[in-house]
């Protein structure tokens, strides 16, 4: 396998699969070998590889790994497929459209000892690693909230899904990520105003195993297009935009005092601001290479299928908790000991 290069294929070519298309096409040590698509190449966006109608014709090809970027109610299937076939996987996100659906995609996928991988592509922005290594080494020392916003106007891509399973999903897994914790309760409210079946908007309050408190608010009901998170602990506050792979770090500069009367008082006060230069390479092309790295035994730094299926059921948590105006308590195990 490491002589020859690894032979992967892709299943969907639309707005995301397009890019993984892309990627895949010019990934050092792979071959697009083929890619499915039932609607066919419309636009010419599979690098010149074949396109074919089924996933049982491109594992008849004799393939390591597949990309999975159909649409989310399909991953399910095609996961069980490849893992039946014995080929690994990267699922694109959320890993199924249901908890049960995620649970019997690590089953299939564990069992057979193959890799598979989901999509979160936040895992692998820039700003978002530096802010997990600077966490990891005690630069914030304790770590009181994350907040996240991400708004923007609706995508016609999307179908068959709500703005949590499509969005929410990203704020889910990169707040259990970049703080190592885990989610223990959450309570949300979602809205519809686009005359679809689904929410456009969520409001979610949640705690995560180690106390910290976190807040998100996603939606697709808003011109602006914004993508923040905010860490705010014991020595200030990180910043990180997304959008522009930038991390700014606002410093906690209160200073201690021997002064009898505010001694029993621990406030803070604005301090320094810092920008970090940190290198800015596409999260796609990163996730891709750690993948194919995961696949040839070189690297676990990868999303793994249980931890996406974490994700999957807070988001079912957080749609439980609008609809029934409760807060949802969320188990914890050894299995979520990485996030989420």
């Amino acid at each position: 396998m490491t002589t020859r290069g690894l032979r992967a294929g892709l299943v969907g070519l639309g707005s995301m699969g397009r890019h993984h298309a892309r990627v895949l096409a010019g990934l050092e040590g792979v071959e697009l070998v083929a890619v499915v698509d039932p609607m066919g190449d419309k636009n010419g966006w599979a690098q010149g590889a074949p396109v074919l109608s089924t996933v049982d014709e491109l594992i008849s090809l004799g393939i390591d790994y597949a990309v999975v970027a159909c649409p989310t109610a399909l991953h399910e299937e095609v996961g069980l497929k490849l893992a039946e076939a014995g080929v690994s996987a990267l699922v694109e996100k959320p890993v199924a459209d249901t908890v049960d659906g995620a649970r019997r995609l690590v089953e299939a996928f564990e069992s057979r000892g193959l890799v598979a991988g989901v999509g979160h592509i936040e895992r692998y922005n820039p700003a978002l690693r530096s802010l997990r290594q600077r966490l990891e080494a005690g630069e914030l020392g304790d770590v009181y909230q994350v907040v996240t916003r991400r708004q923007g106007p609706f995508p016609h891509r999307i179908a068959d899904v709500g703005v949590v399973k499509d969005l929410a999903t990203h704020d889910i897994d990169l707040t259990g990520w970049v703080t190592g914790q885990t989610y223990t309760s959450i309570s949300a409210r979602t809205v519809s105003k686009s005359g679809r079946p689904h929410e456009d908007m969520v409001s979610a309050v949640g705690q995560l195993s180690d106390g910290t408190m976190v807040n998100h608010l996603v939606n697709w009901l808003s011109p602006l297009k914004e993508r923040f998170t905010s860490v705010t602990g014991e020595k200030g506050c990180f910043i990180a935009d997304t959008l522009t792979a930038d991390l700014t770090f606002y410093s906690n500069a209160a200073q201690t005092t021997e002064w009898e009367a505010l001694q029993a008082f621990r406030g803070v006060a604005e301090g320094d601001m810092i920008r970090y230069a940190i290198p800015k390479r596409e999260p796609l092309l990163v996730e891709h290479e750690l993948f194919r790295d995961a696949v040839l035994g070189k690297s676990q730094d990868i999303c793994t299928l249980r931890q996406g299926l974490r994700t999957v059921e807070v988001a079912a948590a957080v749609l439980e908790s609008a609809h029934s105006g409760t807060t949802v308590q969320l188990k914890t195990g050894d299995d979520t000991a990485d996030g989420v």
